[in-house]
């Protein structure tokens, strides 16, 4: 051990022996020195004694102030962690036990902190997970449920076709029972695709794609296939779209789904030798698309529920699967477009807006 060291009063309890020390020294000097005052035996013991009481609340002080107080602070600190409160860390900056150990709490409640905090974390993800797995199953079931519901009435055709089949003798009988069974078969393919590919957008299995693309031609594109020069249309096609380019940013596929269903859903549902309105206007860095059918209103109770899946509305002629609209609904959503459908005179119109891009 250096000589420094042997001598240094970094510890608590050298401070400790080298105050008692002093403190006994003093005392027997102080004794020595009463007895030899010039004046009587009773006042220097009396002297002595006020000197003596001086000393120990002196010495008391000073083991308040090195020892009880920083003591204190330690229990406060650990106490508080002991609640899990590690808001206030052990201030004590001495270069002796207590600020070693003052040092040690600080970094417990730190790791005991930041180990805490993943736990959270670890907690919060794990409940995210049994959340995530728990929707998975109610949306497994659903599509079990839907698809056991929507199959029984094409595969009830089916099996009465194919039990006439067998037992017609006459060949064009036959052959029209056949192509039902086909028409039937495509029918519960188509349905099971699409229900598939709804699942697939609401769970997020299907990611979204953004490309930069001509609105207005993909809008004349989509339109043109599937309302112009269609055979036996008994309609009134009008439409207004801009003269020049409006660009866009998004995925071209599915909203080719969101344009599909919604031309279809106005063509089935036009009445006879009425008037189909198809607009696409520019406003302030807005496209607004809309598509106007014009035929029997949507019962305004019922506006909220053709976004869900399967639903019907039992004015329309439109005998589709009740998944289109749903498709539409998610698709915008997840690109966080609004849209939306309305009464109007004489008709319903269906709509939706796009953000444009220079």
């Amino acid at each position: 051990m250096k000589m420094k060291d042997r001598f240094s009063l970094r510890t608590v309890r050298k401070r400790i022996i080298m105050i008692s020390k002093t403190a006994g020294i003093v005392l027997v000097i102080s004794y020595i020195i009463s007895i030899r005052l010039p004046v009587e035996q009773d006042l220097a013991f009396l002297l002595w004694l006020c000197f003596v009481i001086l000393l120990v609340l002196a010495f008391d002080s000073f083991m308040g102030h090195f020892i009880s107080k920083p003591i204190d602070r330690l229990s406060q600190a650990a106490r508080k962690m002991a609640q899990l409160d590690f808001s206030s860390p052990c201030e004590i900056h001495t270069n002796d036990e207590f600020g070693e150990l003052s040092q040690s709490l600080n970094k417990m409640a730190q790791n005991l902190q930041q180990a805490l905090s993943q736990l959270q974390t670890a907690n919060d993800r794990l409940e995210k997970d049994v959340e995530q797995e728990k929707r998975l199953l109610e949306e497994r079931k659903e599509l079990v449920d839907n698809l056991s519901h929507e199959m029984k009435t094409p595969l009830g055709v089916i099996r009465a076709y194919a039990d006439g089949l067998l037992d017609e003798p006459d060949e064009k009988k036959r052959l029209k029972y056949a192509d039902v069974i086909i028409a039937e078969a495509e029918r519960m393919s188509c349905l099971i695709t699409t229900l598939l590919d709804l699942s697939a957008l609401e769970n997020g299995a299907t990611r979204l794609h953004t490309e930069r693309f001509d609105f207005v031609e993909f809008v004349e594109t989509v339109a043109g296939r599937l309302l112009m020069d269609v055979p036996d249309a008994d309609y009134e096609l009008q439409y207004e779209l801009p003269e020049q380019p409006v660009m866009v940013d998004m995925d071209k596929g599915r909203m080719e789904q969101v344009l599909n269903n919604l031309l279809v859903n106005a063509k089935r549902n036009v009445c006879p030798g009425g008037v189909l309105n198809l607009s696409l206007k520019e406003n302030n860095g807005i496209l607004d698309f809309s598509i106007f059918n014009q035929g029997p209103p949507i019962p305004q109770e019922n506006l909220s529920k053709i976004w869900t899946k399967f639903y019907r509305d039992r004015n329309s002629g439109y005998g589709g699967s009740g998944l289109g609209l749903a498709i539409v609904a998610q698709i915008l959503s997840m690109q966080d477009l609004p849209y939306g459908a309305a009464n109007r005179s004489e008709g319903v119109v269906f709509y939706f807006s796009v953000p444009i891009v220079k």
